[in-house]
């Protein structure tokens, strides 16, 4: 699973020019998931954003969490994060999972972030989206859960 995190003062998804989902201050999640992942992934990936330390506290360093903010995050699918480039120059997306199992780990993903008290709204799975957001630093981070040693769940 791989999620690009963009910290923002607001952002805003729009399916055929109408608002699905919008936040003040917090992340923005782009969340790819790749044909390996598992809710032992999803779950990983979730309690690390939500535990990221990447808001200012009063002194203005990167000590607080989205939840000690009280910040929000939306959260919208995007398999292009597995985009591989190496050959040609059309990217080939066979490192992204499918729509089926696709869909089900970015809603896990989401209800388990939801569930650390962090309130998520979402972009709609597999639309063509519109988003618009106000980065906040511009802060930007990279997650990959193979990178974070979050493997899925061996099967018993």
């Amino acid at each position: 699973m791989r999620a690009l995190l963009q910290r923002v003062s607001r952002a805003q998804v729009r399916v055929d020019g109408h608002p699905v989902g919008e936040i003040d201050r917090g992340l923005l999640v782009f969340l790819g998931v790749a044909p390996s992942d598992d809710e032992w992934v999803a779950s990983g990936m979730a309690a690390k954003v939500a535990g990221l330390r990447i808001f200012a506290d009063a002194e203005g360093l990167t000590n607080l969490s989205l939840g000690e903010v009280e910040g929000a995050a939306l959260v919208v699918s995007q398999f292009t994060l597995y985009a591989d480039t190496r050959r040609g120059r059309r990217p080939s997306f066979v490192g992204a999972a499918g729509p089926v199992v696709g869909e089900r780990l970015y809603e896990v993903f989401c209800e388990i972030l939801a569930s650390t008290g962090v309130p998520v709204r979402q972009g709609i799975f597999g639309a063509h989206m519109e988003v618009d957001l106000v980065n906040d630093g511009p802060f930007t981070v990279w997650l990959d859960s193979a990178e974070l040693g979050i493997e899925p769940h061996p099967s018993e």
